[in-house]
Formats: C-alpha cells, structure tokens, sequence
C-alpha cells in the first residue's frame, strides 16, 4: 500500500488555471518561477500556491486545523509554511486565516493590556452625601455571635464605620441598623455605591432606600471595581485585624473599636490628612500626639470660611489623587472601541464543581458568540444581541470582556448544552463513572473513579476522589 498526499497534483492543476496574473498579484515575478522536476512553478525554491482553487484554503487548513498541527499561531504557522511554499502577501492571508478561526477565538488567551481606560466617579461635594459599603464575612464568631463587618465609608472624607453584623441578619435587621449608625450620625445621603450582593440587590434594601430618597448604585455588572475604595478600605482592615491579633490576642471583635479610631485618625494620602481632620475640622488627640495649648477661639464667620476653604482644599487632592491613579492605571490598559454592527465574542469563565481537584477549566472554552453589537453605552460598555438561549443575562458588557472576530455572522458556537448562570459562568457536570480503582499511599487507600464529563473541550474524562464525587453527584452511584 502506498501513501500518497494529493497536495502537490492539486497545486500543480491550480497553476495551470492560474490566467488571470492581476488577480493572482503575479505581475512582475512571472519570469522568476522555475519549473522543479515534479513539474510544479518554484519561487526561490518554495511552491508557489496561487489564488485559483482551493490549493491555498487547504493548504492553510492542513497547517492549522488538523491533529499534527492544533491552532498554531499565525507567527508560528507562517514560520512552518514559509521554508516550503510562497505566494505574494503570505504572511497577512496566514495572520487573516487565523483570525477568522472560530476554535481559536473560543480558546485562545489574550495576552495584550487590559482593554479600556479607566473611568473615575466624580468627586462629591458634601460630607456623608456620597458613601460606599461592603461586607467582610467568613471571619471567625466572636462570644457575641458576630461572624461579619459592615464597612460604611464616607467618599469625601474617607471617614468609616467597621459594624460587626451576622452573616445571617436579614436585610430588615441590617435596615435598623444602618438607620441607627449611619442615618442618626451623619444624616440621609444621596447616593450609596456597593457591589451586587443579594442584600442589596433585594426589593426590600432598594424599596427602602427609595423611601429615604437615596440612590443605591449598584456595581457595573461583572466590573467590581466600581466600588474599589470599600475593597481597599477592606483590606487595610482586615491587615490591623491581623496585627492585633498578633500582638495582643483575644477576639476581633474587642479591637474593632480601636482599629476604626486608628484608620479614621491616620493620615490618608488622597485627601492629604486624617479622615477625623477632614470631618470635624482637627486631629483627635491620642497618648502620642497631645498638647495642652487650648484651641484658638474663631468666631462664626470664620468657623465657616475654615470649614468651607478644607473642604475645597480636600476636593481638589481628590482631583489631583484620581487623575495620578488614572494615569498610572491607563498606561497598563489599551483602549478599545467598536462601532454599532460589529461582530464580538464575548469571554465566560466555568464554574468548577470540585473543588480539590478542579482541573477541567483549564481545557474549557474562555469565549462563545459572536454577537452583533447593538448600542453603545457610555464610553466602555456595550449592548450585545444575545440569542434565547442567554435572555436571563444581562445584555450590557464591559469592553474587557469581549473580544472583536472577523468570523462569519451565520457560524455561531452552539449554546443549546451549556447553561449559563447571571455571571455568564457554567457548570461543567459529569455524564457518568467509567471505571473505579484504588490508590495505595503509605498510609491509607484513597478511592478513585474515572468521570466523564459534559461541557468540556479537550480530553473529558478525569480521575477524582470517589467520596468527593460521591458526596456531590450521589446520582451517578
């Protein structure tokens, strides 16, 4: 039996009806083509491959598409074609070729900056007018049964408030509560920032603070970084919890008096003083810093041109403070921007079911589509044409997760199998349990089963630990 590649009959017959040298963009290297012993026209020793036929499209889908090569890049495709075959513009038909690869747009990774500049919220006017809140939950309970922190943080001031809550309050009890802390200290605001907690989210939380006359602005959905102050206010409190417990023991709960009167008396470098400073118009005194001359009298007119001249002076730090941030931040992303008809694909994430193990969304698809842009919205966000199968998504992106395509509108990937959560994640289930063995380690035996898997690009069966499998997908025993 005899092997033999129909490639080289293929191009041989496409050069002969290669007439048209314009179109083959020929003109002018006719008269270099030799002629080899197989009969086939070389360019400096390499097959020319022309336009007419479908010697090139197949050529560049053997190169790309099949077992023995599996979607290389164009650089590396064009690198492994070029020592052997030649036409004119070969190296942007192989860069277009893989751009228009569907696979290769579901898997492939990003690797240039960030897509899209930074957009920071204005700077607010009035004291506690503006605030922003979040939970740190899963911490140890204390002896009164607080297992979470309720973080409220003034915009202007950068002033907080740490609240031990339960992690199991309804949003009634947390209502009650912010209208005993927040609403009797400092007022009604204008506006809350938060993220997309369920608690937040809930008619209860929103139907109230409606009736306060407050605007609960949610986070821009699968953007968190809208409330960045509470996540960073976050970490630096849960770092002196940590100290404290290092240093002098005990429950969280006794520090966290003395941890929020440390944070809102230290220097902040965006409003370049003491959040204390910026809301009551002077440091507190502490054991450190204490003085026993009295404080300078100022009559009315002046305790207002004071107050009123800080709180110029600490707006405009905020300014120089967010665009310094901006600056910095821009010059790590790269600004995208798409037109109203474009073709994107849009980037899902899987959510793994196993925990220990969770290999399976290494080898799983990163984007699905694409989708045809319908609208604009503001300057890094987008409305997308979502199919039936996605109605429950929200519909709007931000220009981080989606990718532009050059593939045709008619070749979409099928979603009919793949469920997709609110967060566009889903969940990779198993089908069935092929095989079971048992691992001998030193010690003791560990149970395994052979999984196969659903919703899973690559090889989709894995070996797991049976008493995981078995506690999670007791259907399949």
């Amino acid at each position: 039996m005899g092997i033999v590649s129909r490639l080289p009959e293929l191009i041989r017959r496409c050069q002969v009806e290669a007439n048209d040298l314009k179109k083959e963009r020929m003109i002018g290297y006719v008269e270099k083509l030799v002629e080899n012993a197989q009969g086939i026209k070389t360019f400096q020793g390499r097959v020319w491959v022309p336009r007419h036929g479908e010697a090139r499209q197949l050529l560049l889908e053997d190169a790309h598409c099949t077992r023995y090569s599996v979607h290389p890049g164009s650089t590396r495709m064009y690198y492994t074609l070029k020592p052997y075959y030649w036409w004119p513009g070969m190296k942007r038909d192989v860069g277009r070729f893989v751009e228009n690869c569907l696979t290769c747009l579901q898997v492939k990774a990003n690797h240039q900056k960030p897509y899209g500049a930074v957009q920071p919220l204005l700077v607010p006017k009035k004291k506690w007018d503006e605030i922003t809140m979040d939970f740190i939950t899963k911490l140890p309970r204390t002896p009164r049964g607080y297992d979470s922190i309720w973080v409220i943080i003034d915009r202007l001031t950068k002033s907080a408030h740490f609240i031990p809550i339960r992690e199991d309050y309804q949003v009634s009890k947390l209502a009650e509560i912010y209208t005993r802390e927040i609403v009797k200290r400092h007022g009604v605001p204008t506006s809350i920032i938060s993220d997309r907690d369920n608690r937040f989210n809930s008619h209860f939380w929103q139907s109230f603070q409606k009736h306060f006359g407050t605007k609960a602005l949610l986070s821009t959905a699968y953007h968190p970084q809208t409330d960045g102050q509470s996540e960073r206010t976050i970490q630096t409190l849960e770092d002196m919890l940590r100290a404290c417990i290092i240093d002098f023991g005990g429950s969280w709960e006794d520090h966290l008096p003395l941890v929020e009167f440390a944070y809102n008396n230290t220097y902040h470098s965006s409003i370049q003083m003491a959040p204390f400073e910026a809301l009551y118009g002077a440091p507190c005194r502490t054991p450190t810093c204490w003085t026993e001359m009295g404080e300078k009298p100022l009559a009315g007119a002046e305790i207002v041109a004071e107050t009123e001249e800080k709180i110029q002076s600490i707006r405009e730090h905020m300014r120089v403070a967010q665009n310094r941030q901006k600056q910095y931040a821009d010059r790590r992303r790269k600004l995208l921007e798409f037109n109203v008809g474009d073709m994107v694909m849009l980037k899902v994430s899987p959510w793994k079911g196993i925990i220990r193990f969770g290999k399976r969304g290494k080898l799983s698809p990163r984007f699905i589509g694409p989708f045809q842009i319908l609208e604009r919205i503001g300057a890094i966000a987008y409305k997308l044409e979502l199919p039936d199968e996605l109605r429950g998504i929200h519909n709007v992106f931000h220009v981080s997760h989606l990718r532009k395509t050059l593939h045709d509108k008619s070749t979409r990937v099928p979603l009919a199998e793949v469920q997709l959560d609110e967060k566009l994640r889903y969940q990779e289930m198993p089908e069935q349990i092929l095989e079971k063995k048992v691992k001998k380690l030193r010690n003791k035996e560990v149970g395994l089963v052979k999984v196969q898997w659903r919703h899973h690009r690559g090889s989709d069966v894995t070996w797991e630990a049976e008493e995981e499998i078995r506690s999670k997908y007791p259907f399949l025993f």
